[in-house]
């Protein structure tokens, strides 16, 4: 019997081409939560949003994951979740309401530059000059989709947007610093996250909004879309993504979000698009494509969990299925 052809390995500007364009999917999905918001969503209940749309996919991901954090990584979970998913998404929510969609997502873009500062202070990633004129050239790049003459400015809407700024960039350098366990796979990793945000955010939707009377066609629709595609199958795509790429590169990727936002807000509510917000849109691709190429070639495919030495000191977080 002959032998198998060898199998080359995967060229390395290849892989990362593949992994930014599949961790891109997931901020161009969340760019249509503005949309979903305001047309679908029941009005004023930002935290019935955040939570029906977190804990069902947490919950689903978690049956099928079969696997519990263990040791340190329950707190680790908690803290992940609760910046990742539960204030994010809440902050995200309440931005929604009180913004137009572009002038939420120009709000929520200075993450990638919090991240590139925490970054270097909790991954002692040098800051090259090249990622700071990425950031700025990806923010003012949304200013120019976002600041159109009918956009409104709300000072609790500033403030939420800026607030899930910090806590998401705080959760992509900590969940790039702490890495994955060994052995659990990114759905169970993403489904951890998740219950323990929609956990966190259940009992307070409850005692402050409550649940309402009654639920449209609409609304449910809504919900099932943000549950699914928003948060099951985008947020398990971006932890993937922050495994394998830098924590940077990964949040400048975010910057797809508003684009997304404006497309669909030119493709289904009717929006004209100006030429300054085509030279937006362009800012932001070159804002990309900047900050890909200013960082340093990966020398081979690495895990996504955390180095052989720090697995010494810590069991594997669950046993069975990964």
């Amino acid at each position: 019997m002959p032998s198998p052809l060898p199998v080359s390995p995967p060229t390395p500007g290849l892989s990362r081409a593949f992994d930014t364009a599949l961790t891109a999917l997931a901020p161009a999905v969340w760019g249509s939560t503005y949309l979903v918001t305001t047309e679908l969503l029941p009005p004023g209940r930002p935290l019935l949003a955040s939570t029906v749309r977190a804990l069902p996919a947490g919950l689903v991901l978690l049956a099928i994951g079969r696997g519990l954090p263990r040791g340190a990584w329950w707190w680790r979970a908690v803290v992940l979740g609760a910046l990742n998913i539960g204030i994010f998404f809440y902050l995200l929510f309440v931005a929604a309401y009180h913004l137009p969609g572009g002038v939420a997502a120009l709000v929520v873009a200075v993450q990638p530059t919090v991240v590139l500062l925490l970054g270097a202070a909790l991954l002692k990633e040098p800051i090259r000059p090249a990622q700071l004129a990425a950031c700025l050239l990806g923010v003012a790049g949304v200013a120019l989709l976002a600041l159109t003459p009918q956009a409104g400015v709300d000072l609790a809407g500033i403030a939420a947007g800026l607030a899930a700024a910090v806590s998401m960039a705080a959760g992509i350098v900590l969940t790039k610093r702490w890495g994955r366990p060994e052995g659990v796979g990114v759905l169970t990793f993403t489904g951890w996250q998740l219950t323990a945000g929609g956990l966190l955010l259940a009992p307070v939707t409850l005692a402050v909004e409550g649940l309402p009377a009654g639920v449209s066609a609409a609304n449910l629709e809504g919900f099932v879309y943000l549950s699914v595609i928003g948060a099951l199958l985008a947020y398990a795509v971006w932890f993937r993504g922050i495994g394998r790429l830098p924590a940077l590169a990964v949040s400048i990727l975010g910057f797809a979000s508003p684009l997304a936002a404006t497309v669909l807000g030119y493709v289904v509510l009717g929006q004209r698009l100006t030429s300054l917000q085509f030279i937006g849109a362009a800012a932001v691709v070159a804002a990309v494509a900047l900050a890909q190429s200013s960082q340093p070639p990966r020398a081979g495919r690495r895990a996504a969990g955390p180095s052989p030495a720090s697995n010494q000191h810590h069991a594997p977080a669950v046993k069975g299925k990964p």
